[in-house]
């Protein structure tokens, strides 16, 4: 999501008379643009703020604004806190950065952290600054409604909002002109979308008649991009148990082009631990969603998010939570050891009281076994022909093509005479824990 709304900024800035350089010693505004989920995040940050120090001794020109979660969690604190920062921008207030920036020249403090009950920039073309004209962010949603006790994001990022369909159609078809290959819906929670002509996915029960009949849920849009643009790639993220529907993997088995992958958070397999955090489905709940998963899209991959070390988590709770791993055996997974994030419900009520050393020994454990799925799903892909997007070359070899298939494995294999871009039959070979070794077929047409 932060790397969608750079793009807005960019755009916004772009038509302010900005144009971007990849140096920022050279540059007269630098924007960081933040993330709170965790505080190591913030900590980055703030690391990052200071390597600045120099380039403003040698540059008095140069403006340091903060931008995204971080910024609007602690608002005017921050310019407080970071002497050297110049302006505060929160999620929702980039359109006003022009003004911000004319503020700052007069010596004005640069503050807007307010968030909005509707989407705000779906009238604005990004200036994609993130690929290489392959695959690209399009945001769908803003916002989270669902207040799981850990999280700081319906703080920073506000209530659910969805954007037009008709503003996403158009984005896409601008990008799919362009020569796109692949797009990522984007939302804090993807499955939640829901427009009705505008406001917060709250207020939906106080519409009219005819905006309920005529609303759009997330499976009404992805038939309706996924039949837009059938030469299209689609994958969306991120996706939350409790709001997927089966309307919405039937969508994904019905059409080639939406991609077989669902990232599926579930944080914990502890039924006592899934109540403590308010994630709404049951441990039960959640393994039925995949059994369906797998059912209608037999060859689906799955990830997860997993945090370790909750508040009260005992070693009965971490073992539910490899038991629920070993049960559904993901793809791949994002793993963390729990965070205190100030503000949210657990920092307000719950007693931080798992050792470091048990949440990064269980840490560990939870990796050592994802390591072992990883490989266990990646094997059963060997002696098979996969479609690959080629997206960039290989970290570790030049002479090799980076890309992924439907499911979201990376896959590795010799360039010949493709280029970026191509989408070419590989026969897979050999693998290890996150990645499929393969070689060229043919070219798919």
């Amino acid at each position: 999501m932060n790397f969608a709304d750079s793009e807005v900024v960019a755009s916004i800035l772009e038509q302010d008379g900005y144009h971007l350089i990849n140096e920022p010693k050279k540059a007269n505004l630098v924007l960081l643009n933040t993330c709170s989920i965790r505080d190591k995040a913030e900590q980055t940050v703030r690391k990052k703020i200071k390597s600045f120090n120099s380039y403003k001794k040698q540059n008095k020109n140069l403006k340091l604004g903060l931008l995204g979660c971080m910024a609007e969690r602690l608002k005017e604190k921050l310019l407080d806190e970071e002497k050297i920062v110049d302006l505060v921008v929160g999620p929702d207030s980039y359109k006003e950065l022009p003004n911000l920036l004319d503020q700052v020249e007069h010596n004005q403090r640069a503050v807007n952290v307010i968030l909005s009950k509707s989407e705000t920039y779906g009238d604005i073309s990004p200036v994609r600054i993130h690929n290489s004209g392959i695959n690209a962010f399009v945001s769908i949603t803003r916002g989270c409604d669902n207040m799981c006790t850990f999280c700081v994001v319906p703080f920073t990022r506000g209530r659910e909002r969805s954007r037009s369909p008709e503003s996403i159609l158009r984005e896409i078809s601008d990008l799919y002109q362009k020569g796109y290959k692949e797009v990522t819906l984007l939302g804090q929670n993807v499955d939640s979308y829901l427009w009705y002509g505008g406001g917060p996915k709250k207020d939906f029960k106080k519409a009219s008649e005819d905006q309920k009949k005529n609303s759009k849920r997330f499976s009404d849009l992805l038939l309706l991009i996924a039949s837009s643009f059938p030469k299209l790639r689609i994958r969306f993220s991120t996706s939350n148990p409790q709001d997927m529907t089966i309307d919405v993997i039937e969508t994904m088995a019905k059409y080639d082009n939406i991609c077989n992958h669902i990232h599926l958070p579930i944080q914990s397999g502890s039924d006592r631990i899934l109540k403590k955090m308010n994630r709404l489905h049951s441990r039960d709940e959640y393994l039925n969603l995949v059994k369906k998963i797998r059912k209608i899209i037999p060859n689906c991959g799955i990830s997860h998010d997993i945090i370790t070390g909750f508040p009260t988590e005992t070693e009965t709770d971490h073992q539910d939570t490899l038991s629920l791993m070993n049960e559904v055996k993901y793809d791949f997974g994002y793993m963390f050891a729990y965070s205190e994030r100030p503000g949210t419900f657990a920092s307000r009520h719950f007693k931080d009281d798992v050792s470091t050393e048990v949440k990064q020994r269980r840490l560990q454990e939870i990796i050592t076994l994802q390591q072992k799925h990883s490989f266990e799903r990646n094997r059963r892909f060997i002696d098979t022909e996969c479609s690959v997007l080629i997206e960039k070359s290989s970290k570790k070899s030049n002479k090799h093509w980076s890309g992924r298939i439907s499911e979201n494995n990376v896959v590795v294999f010799p360039k010949y005479n493709y280029s970026l871009g191509d989408i070419v039959n590989v026969k897979v070979q050999d693998c290890t824990t996150a990645t499929l070794i393969g070689d060229i077929n043919k070219v798919k047409v």
